[in-house]
């Protein structure tokens, strides 16, 4: 399994760009596709993007089309997500996630097939 950190996050006015960072560690990101998903609060966890292992497949939820970008340097076993254009309704924790694919096609956007989990960074846009 990784271990993963989330660094990046912070307080930014509405129309402002953050860049998300997701170090992994404890073994290579090459096997796994990798996911970003945000959690306000009294809110559930949901899907923002994900990556595929070989950065072919790049979901993005309907929300944050046009706006995020999901990015990935196996070489750094670091995982990116650019947010441009903030909105206030983008304040969350935002968490990256893990997926073990033999396959190296999926991207998955369902919480639960996530394996490897970091504990978040927060991200807070101001009106």
């Amino acid at each position: 399994q990784v271990q993963l950190v989330e660094s990046g996050g912070g307080l930014v006015q509405a129309g402002g760009s953050l860049r998300l960072s997701c170090a992994a560690s404890g073994g290579s990101i090459r096997r796994y596709a990798m996911g970003w998903f945000r959690q306000a609060p009294g809110k559930e966890r949901e899907f923002v993007a994900a990556i595929s292992r070989r950065e072919d497949y790049t979901p993005l939820a309907d929300s944050v089309k046009g706006r995020f970008t999901i990015s990935r340097d196996s070489a750094k076993a670091t995982v990116y997500l650019q947010m441009n254009s903030l909105k206030p309704e983008d304040t969350a924790v935002y968490y990256c996630a893990a997926h073990f694919d033999p396959t190296g096609v999926v991207a998955e956007e369902r919480v639960d097939l996530y394996e490897n989990w970091g504990q978040g960074t927060q991200v807070t846009v101001s009106s």
